[in-house]
């Protein structure tokens, strides 16, 4: 019996809600990953000139001023305006009623690996060109990871269970995993779960070029992010948010609510073993995979798709393919398995909500999004990555992985409602 039928209590996804380099809404960002087409161009947000790294995957067109609040967004970092603009979209393409309802049996998890590091970069500026006395009573509110779910709570009245959870890129698979759970033990009806994170700033890339671990292709910036690909030489710093309307199931069939898809099961390990360096034989990532079949009561056989953590480096996607073969034995050579962050590059914390996104949509409309940018095999990574090309093809069960520096690993199991 799956962990989630003995609490008596079942999570469906009812709604869908991002902002990230493909677009402002899920429809566009859907298109664009079937179209196989990037996010990724030239940093705009600030002068890169002097950086080895001069491109991302910045939002492109997002004004706060379109917030409902627009004087409260003005109080906001950017990673928490973008959670806002996510959780609206989802709550509306989850026709739920916020009015109606007990607002304590609604609430919300996200994941936030960073916070809100523009507004700690101009708080210590405007130190240093002025003293404390310059420093703005904001910086704190804005930059606290938590900021995220308490400016949705506020904005949403959701008054129900609200954290945020920091496990670096695992983030939003934890978050997810702690917001269904909250609906499995009866604490809340509704959740609002995800990630968010705008760590697209002079320290942000400025620590991630010093960790040498972002592709250095300035010259061909949507080539950059190729997952699998041979020649991989690193990730694309991203930004961005997702976040889906989870529900009890039979909460959301009194009310006629659409069911995109049903939340399974969950997995979690730690490597305990690097910071910022996965376990060689990535033996905690083939772990987190075979405790989420385990927890959703599946098969290795039953999984039709896998999207993947991988981020374009060249240790982590050779690590990953490794450790779905050791999760699903010789049915991982069956399953397809791609990497939507060819297109989207790498939103670190909101990564795993975009990519929960992407697998919830493939359930839905029966089509796997592409791996992109993928032209030179690697003989260490020799799956099905689904190459260039979105495929149809009916999807009854999808996994998706998120791991994270520190050591995390998530891997969420969903699936069509049966």
């Amino acid at each position: 019996m799956r962990q989630s039928e003995s609490m008596g209590r079942r999570v469906v996804i009812t709604g869908l809600g991002t902002v990230n380099p493909l677009g402002l809404d899920v429809g566009t960002s859907w298109q664009g990953l079937c179209e196989g087409r990037s996010g990724i161009g030239p940093i705009t947000l600030f002068d890169a000139g002097a950086f080895a790294v001069r491109f991302a995957g910045e939002v492109k067109g997002f004004s706060p001023a379109a917030l409902p609040d627009p004087h409260a967004a003005k109080r906001m970092d950017r990673f928490a305006q973008f959670a806002v603009h996510a959780a609206l979209e989802a709550v509306r393409d989850g026709g739920l009623d916020l009015s109606a309802g007990d607002p304590y049996r609604r609430g919300i998890v996200l994941g936030c690996g960073i916070g809100g590091l523009s507004e700690f970069e101009s708080g210590h500026a405007a130190y240093t060109r002025g003293g404390p006395r310059r420093i703005s009573p904001f910086v704190i509110p804005k930059m606290m990871p938590n900021a995220a779910p308490a400016c949705v709570a506020i904005q949403l009245g959701l008054m129900g269970p609200s954290t945020a959870v920091a496990s670096a890129c695992a983030s939003s698979g934890d978050a997810v995993h702690d917001a269904a759970r909250a609906i499995q033990r009866g604490e809340a009806d509704v959740m609002l779960s995800g990630g968010s994170e705008a760590a697209i700033t002079p320290m942000g890339l400025g620590g991630f070029v010093s960790a040498r671990a972002l592709s250095t292709r300035n010259e061909s910036p949507t080539a950059a992010s190729r997952p699998f690909d041979r020649d991989r030489d690193g990730f694309v710093l991203s930004e961005g948010a997702g976040i889906v309307l989870l529900e009890e199931l039979e909460h959301a069939r009194r009310r006629g609510a659409r069911i995109y898809a049903e939340v399974l099961g969950f997995g979690r390990t730690n490597d305990a073993y690097g910071i910022a360096a996965p376990h060689p034989e990535g033996r905690g990532a083939s772990r987190a995979i075979r405790l989420a079949l385990e927890d959703a009561g599946l098969n290795p056989q039953d999984v039709d798709y896998i999207n993947a953590h991988a981020t374009s480096t060249a240790l982590g996607d050779e690590i990953e393919t490794r450790a779905i073969k050791e999760a699903l034995g010789e049915h991982a050579f069956g399953v397809a398995v791609s990497s939507t962050k060819g297109m989207t590059g790498h939103l670190c914390a909101a990564s795993g909500a975009i990519e929960l996104i992407a697998s919830t949509l493939a359930i839905a409309h029966g089509v796997i999004p592409p791996t992109v940018n993928y032209e030179t095999p690697d003989p260490a990574c020799d799956l099905d990555y689904v190459p260039n090309a979105a495929r149809e093809r009916r999807v009854r069960h999808a996994l998706s992985t998120s791991f994270g520096f520190g050591g995390h690993n998530t891997c969420l199991a969903i699936g069509a409602l049966a």
